[in-house]
């Protein structure tokens, strides 16, 4: 170097000697600090002294070549003993913006500084660049995995179409969907009627529309009235078929990104076919081929101007804008699309001022179906599991019969009812409810009294009691003891406070014994009972007391009917179904614990015969029919509940008549009304011909005179045994020592006006003393 010494001499943490490694030399002591009047040097010196640090550093001849042993002596060195080199001296302060001095023979770390400013703008464009790329691969992600034909499918529930049992339809819920449109197809004013009012720059956009948002974000914060959207038309197609309508951030950005693989996909006259083909217009329509069938019974192609501009006025509040409800508000609507057409420039000024208002043609065709009945509000949640989530119309078959059904409906309207309320049900032995009527009126009150209604069922309640009593022994021709009793605290009577003292079981359950039922219940138990109800269906709950011979629980007009069925049907339970054992899904569940139970035949053919004698000479004589007829009436406490359930023919049915507030009916009796209601139906149904009374033989002519007619009404007094007096004017009979007589005859038997099971006394049965009624 240039002062002589050899270069290998400079400090390095590895260096090499001739004879080999050897220990570095102790570092120069390093320079002590300047005082504080130390000026720096110059820049010829400070030159002068880097030049010569670089010289010292700088190798003049080639070294050879270092072996990287980690520090350690070489092998052929094993001897030389190596030391670790005391650490530099910390480095003296250094005035600010001057470098250190250099010291000789060594390095220097206090070398200037370059400080880079960082910047932002790249860092930026990277993270934009990134979004991109996430964003194009979303969208090719979409492309490959979203459904696209999904934005073909209207945003509505599957419509469902019920049919009868015989093919034909009954009712239809859902939405009212038909066709698809395709835009290039229809009118160029129908295609402009939607564009100009709801997306104007729909054919230069590529799905999203910044002029547009920017619009609807001033005029909404600007404006006082209603909010714009700015959302284009490609944006609502995403959103009718994909999404939700909750307005979240979120959904928004997903809007968007379905909105930019849609019209990467499809081209806009596919993507404006698809809009019109699911929009919504109101009165439960989607679709614009539906709309204009149900507005103006034609078809989409052929509509005029006018037609199409209240039609593009629905889409933004549809409910609100129906126009059969609000024809008015809508029309108001179609004058502001008629001049967003005019602003935009899809038409002339003076071809807008030429349009009028449209007018409605709302016609029903034959094949408009009700949206609802009292069969189909029961069925519909089957058939909808049946039909799935498919998107387009089905159809299901159903077990309704419209023989059956007619014949129902007439024997309510011929009821005569005022205030009361009715129920029928009517099914096949097997549980296919072939008929239904849940109230008067479904317009003025779809409740369904035959399947939502918990009423008391009265003496019809008394087929399980005499069952259970079957099944301990009994026959029908036991002999039951028809007297009072008590129970504990509850004293049961029979109606009018008849009894017959030791009669058959089969006289005690044709007149409805209600001490009989209780005394069968004390005996064979409640538990017994109750069983024999759930056997044959009942599921509702039943009470722990001998009352529940008499109907005190309550329970479903279906399901009680379905108990009756399995009488008729030989195996028990029964389990009413609305759909046709194509359309249903089989009762799996029932057929794993071992499907129906068949009844023991002794017991069946009693239970049976109890029934039949019911109808032939018992409470059930008003819904005798010309062929076998079973059944059993009831009634409940108050009369607020009658009924009547029987089967005959392969047709079961039961009839309930009752007030909706449990009100009291002054003379409604099972054996009144609601057998007379049965035996109509059942005739109906059945196809029945009722045989006419007897004609009787009239005298020719009229040969009675007034003598004959008061010798006969003597007769008749003297016949009697009847004492009659007649006293003078003004006479009281009192003074004369005799009590007044009613010359009346006692009519002892019963009014024809009353069934032999009549209301009892008003003051005999109140609602809380649980003695029951008979009927």
């Amino acid at each position: 170097m240039a002062d002589g010494s050899d270069p290998r001499n400079v400090r390095f943490p590895l260096r090499r000697s001739d004879d080999g490694f050897e220990p570095s030399p102790d570092p120069a002591p390093a320079p002590k600090p300047e005082p504080r009047n130390w000026r720096p040097p110059s820049i010829e010196k400070l030159g002068a002294g880097l030049g010569e640090a670089i010289k010292r550093v700088t190798p003049q001849k080639p070294e050879p070549p270092l072996e990287l042993s980690g520090g350690m002596p070489a092998p052929e060195d094993q001897g030389t003993r190596w030391r670790r080199a005391a650490p530099p001296p910390p480095p003296p302060p250094i005035q600010p913006g001057h470098a250190e001095p250099l010291p000789a023979g060594g390095y220097t770390t206090n070398l200037p500084v370059v400080v880079k400013k960082r910047n932002w703008l790249r860092w930026a464009s990277w993270i934009v660049a990134g979004f991109l790329i996430l964003f194009f691969v979303a969208v090719a992600w979409l492309a490959l995995t979203a459904p696209l034909s999904k934005s073909l499918q209207p945003p509505a529930p599957p419509s469902i179409t019920l049919l009868s049992a015989e093919g034909k339809p009954i009712a239809r819920r859902g939405a009212v969907i038909a066709g698809p449109v395709d835009a290039s197809k229809l009118p160029e004013h129908v295609r402009n009627a939607f564009v100009g009012i709801e997306d104007r720059r729909f054919y230069s956009h590529w799905g999203v529309d910044p002029r547009g948002i920017l619009r609807a974000f001033v005029h909404n914060v600007t404006s006082e009235g209603g909010s714009q959207g700015g959302s284009t038309i490609t944006q609502q197609l995403a959103k009718n078929a994909f999404l939700n309508s909750q307005r979240t951030f979120g959904r928004k950005a997903q809007e968007v990104l379905i909105a930019f693989w849609l019209e990467a996909w499809l081209s806009k006259d596919e993507i404006l076919s698809r809009y019109l083909s699911n929009v919504y217009f109101g009165d439960n329509v989607y679709g614009l081929r539906a709309a204009a069938r149900h507005y103006f019974s034609v078809e989409p192609e052929a509509l005029t101007l006018s037609q199409a501009t209240l039609l593009a006025g629905l889409v933004q509040a549809p409910s609100r804008l129906a126009p059969t409800g609000n024809l008015k508000g809508a029309r108001e609507r179609q004058k502001l699309v008629i001049a967003s057409m005019v602003d935009a420039g899809l038409i002339t000024k003076a071809r807008g001022q030429s349009v009028r208002p449209a007018v409605l043609n709302v016609t029903k065709s034959e094949d408009d179906l009700p949206n609802g009945t009292y069969f189909a509000d029961w069925v519909l949640p089957q058939a909808r599991d049946r039909a799935g989530g498919v998107g387009t119309e089905q159809t299901v078959q159903t077990t309704l019969e419209l023989s059956a059904q007619q014949a129902a409906e007439r024997a309510v309207r011929g009821a005569g009812l005022k205030k009361s309320q009715i129920a029928i049900v009517a099914m096949r032995p097997d549980g296919r409810v072939i008929a239904m009527v849940g109230g008067r009126n479904y317009g003025e009150s779809p409740f369904n009294r035959a399947t939502q209604a918990r009423r008391q069922p009265g003496s019809t309640f008394k087929l399980f009691v005499y069952l259970a009593a079957l099944r301990g022994g009994m026959e029908p021709d036991s002999i039951v003891d028809d007297s009072p009793v008590q129970i504990g605290d509850w004293k049961p009577e029979n109606s009018h406070g008849d009894y017959a003292g030791q009669i058959t079981l089969r006289r005690a359950f044709a007149r409805s014994s209600n001490v009989v039922a209780a005394r069968l219940t004390q005996k064979f138990g409640v538990r017994a009972v109750t069983q024999a109800a759930r056997d044959l269906g009942i599921s509702t709950p039943i009470g722990n007391d001998a009352s529940i011979a008499l109907g005190t629980s309550t329970v479903s007009l279906l399901e009680l009917t379905a108990a009756y069925a399995s009488v008729a049907n030989g195996t028990y339970p029964v389990r009413p179904q609305g759909l046709s054992e194509d359309e249903a899904d089989s009762d799996w569940l029932a057929k794993r614990l071992g499907g129906p139970t068949r009844f023991n035949g002794r017991q069946l053919d009693d239970l049976r015969s109890l029934l039949g004698t019911v109808v032939e000479e018992g409470t059930g004589r008003g819904a005798n029919l010309p062929i076998p007829t079973y059944g059993k009436t009831g009634t409940t406490q108050d009369n607020r509940d009658a009924l009547f359930i029987g089967y005959a023919g392969g047709i079961v049915c039961g009839v309930w008549l009752g007030n909706d507030d449990n009100s009291p009916n002054p003379g409604l009796s099972g054996s009144g009304l609601p057998a007379r209601v049965w035996r109509d139906f059942m005739t109906r149904a059945l196809d029945l011909r009722i045989p006419p009374p007897e004609p009787t033989v009239e005298p020719d002519g009229n040969d009675v005179t007034l003598d004959d007619v008061l010798n006969g009404v003597g007769d008749f007094i003297e016949g009697t045994g009847i004492q009659t007096q007649v006293v003078p004017q003004g006479v009281d009979p009192d003074e004369q020592g005799e009590a007044p007589i009613d010359a009346r005859p006692i009519d002892r038997r019963p009014r024809r006006d009353q069934a032999p099971d009549g209301p009892p006394p008003g003051d005999r049965f109140r609602p809380d003393d649980r003695r029951g009624e008979e009927r």
